[in-house]
């Protein structure tokens, strides 16, 4: 169909939107990233803006040699990688019955659950709960405040109900059982709900912020997100993070910043192109009955 000077002229328009919010998006992450690998002089007097000047490694080297980043990137691993399996696991195991016709008080129970996104505890009845059971210096504290996210509960839900009735009457007459069916049929089936899912959990653990910060007072347990935030907010990165004034002679603390920014960034920009093909489509599965 050809499209009308109108449609063009639309169309256009749209394009050209579209493409200053994509750039207003994209510069501070190239600003950022230019910044960390220029040279100490080319960032002070302010020659950086889309491309590394002098390009050196200098505050990466000093980074990971005179910061814990290290030890904060390992415990963002942890943090993510094992909530996301704990939240995948009973997010399934809340949606899945939910989503079965024959579930004895499957609306009250999602109701129930739905109310919980719009009303919540708060912050200090929370605190309170975690204290009284022991889970203060604990990453249990923040795996179980966020185990199962109502919406992510929601789209998984919507997404076993939209799965054909033939494929379960076909694997009964087979002989397959409950767990057969769920395990050789419903998840191979559902791989790009799971992975948006757990795209979703991954990326909010990864950045977890601000129930570290209330819930951990061990230091060396601290995530990148902490880490990264005490390095922006620091006066002096000599005397918060132990580095030699010498060494900081060579770089700037904006590089280093910089530098730490970038660190925490790219592992979410490694990943999310392996799951970005089952993003839409997952999403728009989970999302829309019928």
């Amino acid at each position: 169909m050809r499209l009308s000077t109108g449609d063009r002229i639309f169309y256009a328009i749209n394009y050209f939107l579209l493409s200053l919010a994509a750039l207003s998006c994209l510069y501070p992450l190239i600003n950022i990233c230019a910044i960390s690998l220029s040279g100490n002089d080319a960032v002070l007097s302010g020659r950086v803006y889309l491309w590394p000047v002098d390009v050196s490694m200098e505050s990466y080297q000093i980074l990971l040699a005179g910061t814990p980043i290290l030890r904060s990137f390992r415990n963002s691993l942890i943090i993510t990688l094992t909530g996301t399996l704990l939240s995948l696991f009973f997010t399934f195991l809340a949606a899945y019955p939910l989503s079965r016709r024959g579930f004895y008080g499957r609306r009250p129970f999602t109701l129930a659950i739905v109310f919980t996104m719009i009303f919540s505890s708060g912050v200090i009845p929370q605190y309170l709960l975690v204290k009284s059971i022991g889970l203060i210096d604990s990453y249990w504290a923040i795996w179980c405040l966020g185990l199962i996210s109502a919406y992510n509960m929601l789209i998984m839900k919507n997404y076993f109900e939209n799965l054909p009735d033939e494929l379960e009457e076909a694997a009964r007459i087979d002989g397959a059982g409950e767990l057969t069916y769920i395990t050789r049929i419903v998840l191979p089936i559902s791989v790009p709900m799971i992975a948006t899912i757990s795209l979703f959990y991954g990326v909010g653990l990864w950045n977890s912020f601000m129930n570290v910060l209330i819930y951990i007072n061990d230091t060396t347990k601290f995530n990148m997100s902490v880490l990264v935030q005490q390095m922006i907010r620091s006066q002096s990165l000599t005397q918060d993070f132990a580095l030699r004034p010498e060494e900081m002679q060579q770089v700037t603390p904006e590089g280093v910043k910089s530098a730490g920014v970038m660190i925490m960034i790219i592992p979410l920009l490694i990943v999310y192109p392996f799951i970005q093909k089952y993003f839409v489509k997952g999403v728009m599965i989970g999302a829309v009955k019928g």
